[in-house]
């Protein structure tokens, strides 16, 4: 079981985050948790360990320690401004 945890940033996108959507993107990052590539995820190119996953309108950036079992949350945004 991998140990979820959050950049700065990446905690505050969490609290600006639409109440309609809060349930879903906590959720989905627990989940992360169990199964840090579940399906529907996508690794970025361009970039050696960052995945994202799609929760409505919003997106969850994230990178995959597999030797220390850690999934760090680095981006959660609205999809228009997640990759500016």
């Amino acid at each position: 079981m991998y140990e979820v945890s959050f950049s700065k940033s990446a905690k505050k996108e969490l609290e600006k985050v639409g109440s309609a959507y809060l349930v879903s993107v906590a959720s989905h990052i627990k989940k992360l948790a169990e199964n840090p590539r579940p399906f529907g995820c996508l690794k970025l190119s361009g970039f050696k360990n960052l995945y994202r996953i799609r929760v409505g309108v919003y997106r969850i950036i994230y990178s995959i320690k597999d030797d220390m079992l850690v999934v760090e949350v680095i981006k959660i945004d609205h999809r228009s401004s997640i990759y500016k």
